[in-house]
C-alpha cells in the first residue's frame, strides 16, 4: 500500500531513502530544555518512519526543529503496507520514534498488533470528529484523501463520449476496455477502489459487480505508478509512455497534480474525477511502542497536527488537512473536486474482512 497515499502528487516528487530534513542549529541549552532529562545524543533526534511519499518543506520541518530543540529524521520504508510489516516485525525494538502513514484499510493490523504507545496529541480537539477513528487515541489522524477513478479529458472529448461518473457506469459497454485499476492484494489506491465496491453494494453484491468489470474489459496492474503513469493516457507519464487507457484508479487530488507540474503549466486540468467512484482514505501517526525518544516523538504528533503543518500538506503530499481551520491552497479549490458523499467501511468490518475481500477479489480478477 501507498498511501496514500497519497500520495500521487508525492509518489512523482519524493526522494526515497533516510533523510534528515535540516539540522537543528546553535542553541544548546533550547535543545537540552525540550529534549528532557537526558543528555544522550540521540534524545535531540526524532525519527519519524514513513512510506516514500511523506514530503514537507524544509523551512516547516525547520521551524519545528527550532521551537522543539529536536532534529527530526525521517526514514522512508517504501510503500506504507511494507513499512507497517517491518514494524509489526520490529515491535517493541523499533526503527523510530513516530510512524506515519497507517490508512484506515490497514489500521486494524497496526492496533492488534500493538505496534503503538496510545497518547493524545495537543491540539486534537481541532481535528475533524469523523477522522477520530481510535478512541485509544494510539493513532492520530493526520490527513485525508479520496480514491477515485480519474479520466483522460481529451480521449472523452475527441470520443465525443461522457465520460463516467459512478461505479455503475463503469460496467457499461461504452467503457469497455477503458479502465486500469491497480492490484487490491499489492496497492493502496487498488485496496480502496475494492473497499468503494463494497460500501457500495454491499458483502454480496460487490463480488458480481468485479465480475462485470472484469467482463468489461479492466485491466489490472500490480501499483499506482504502472497505473498512472504507464498506462492511464491522461498524466503527463502516461502519455510519454503511451498509454491507452483513460480511466484509471487514482486520487481526487491528482488533477492539481497535473497542473502543477505540468511543462507548461496548463490553465484547466487535463484530467477530471468520477466523484461517484470514492472511497475516503485517512492517514494516521503513532508514537510507536519502545520508542527511544518518546517525548520527542509526542512533540512531533503535535506538530503533525499543527495548523502549520497541516496547511503545509496539500502541496507536499496532495492531501488534504484534518484540522478544522486550515485552508487548501488555490491549486486545489481550483482545480481539485469536492467529494461530497465518498463510500466508507466501517473499520471493525475492513479489519474483520480484509484478508477474505482480498482473496475473493484475486480469484475472481486476476486468476
Amino acid at each position: 500500500m501507498s498511501t496514500t497515499k497519497k500520495i500521487a502528487g508525492a509518489a512523482l516528487a519524493a526522494a526515497l531513502g533516510v533523510t534528515t530534513l535540516s539540522a537543528c542549529g546553535g542553541g544548546g541549552d533550547a535543545k537540552d530544555k525540550s529534549a528532557g532529562a537526558s543528555d544522550a545524543p540521540k534524545s535531540k533526534t526524532v525519527t519519524l518512519v514513513s512510506h516514500d511519499s511523506f514530503n514537507a518543506t524544509e523551512a516547516v520541518l525547520k521551524e519545528f526543529e527550532q521551537q522543539s530543540g529536536y532534529t527530526v529524521k525521517v526514514l522512508k520504508s517504501g510503500d506504507a503496507g511494507a513499512a507497517l510489516n517491518q514494524e509489526i516485525l520490529t515491535k517493541g525494538s523499533p526503527r523510530g520514534d513516530v510512524f506515519f502513514g497507517v490508512d484506515n484499510t490497514l489500521l486494524s493490523r497496526a492496533l492488534d498488533n500493538g505496534v503503538f504507545t496510545p497518547y493524545q496529541a495537543k491540539g486534537l480537539d481541532t481535528v475533524k470528529p469523523e477522522f477520530v477513528l481510535d478512541k485509544q487515541h494510539r493513532v492520530t489522524p493526520v490527513d485525508s484523501g479520496d480514491i477515485c477513478v480519474n479520466y483522460d479529458k481529451a480521449y472523452f472529448a475527441d470520443k465525443k463520449i461522457a465520460p463516467p461518473q459512478t461505479l455503475d457506469d463503469l460496467v457499461k459497454p461504452e467503457y469497455k476496455n477503458l479502465l486500469v485499476t491497480e492490484n487490491a492484494a499489492t496497492s493502496s489506491p487498488g485496496l480502496g477502489f475494492l473497499l468503494a465496491s463494497v460500501g457500495k453494494y454491499g458483502e454480496e453484491g460487490w463480488k458480481d459487480y468485479w465480475s462485470k468489470l472484469k467482463a468489461n474489459g479492466v485491466e489490472v496492474v500490480d501499483g499506482w505508478e504502472q497505473a498512472y503513469n504507464e498506462r492511464f493516457s491522461g498524466s503527463a507519464g502516461g502519455k510519454k509512455a503511451k498509454g491507452d487507457r483513460p480511466l484509471v484508479v487514482s486520487y481526487a487530488s491528482s488533477p492539481p497534480v497535473e497542473v502543477l507540474y505540468g511543462e507548461p503549466q496548463p490553465a484547466e486540468a487535463p484530467t477530471g474525477v468520477a466523484t461517484g467512484t470514492c472511497f475516503r482514505q485517512v492517514e494516521f501517526a503513532g508514537l510507536l511502542k519502545g520508542a527511544k525518544n518518546e517525548e520527542g516523538g509526542k512533540a512531533l504528533i503535535d506538530f503533525l497536527v499543527s495548523k502549520k503543518f497541516q496547511e503545509d500538506m496539500p502541496l507536499q503530499m496532495f492531501v488534504n488537512p484534518v484540522v478544522k481551520d486550515a485552508k487548501l491552497p488555490e491549486l486545489f479549490t481550483k482545480h481539485g473536486v469536492v467529494v461530497d458523499k465518498p463510500e466508507n467501511v466501517a473499520p471493525e468490518a475492513i479489519a474483520k474482512n480484509r484478508e477474505q475481500w482480498v482473496k475473493t477479489w484475486s480469484s475472481l480478477v486476476v486468476k
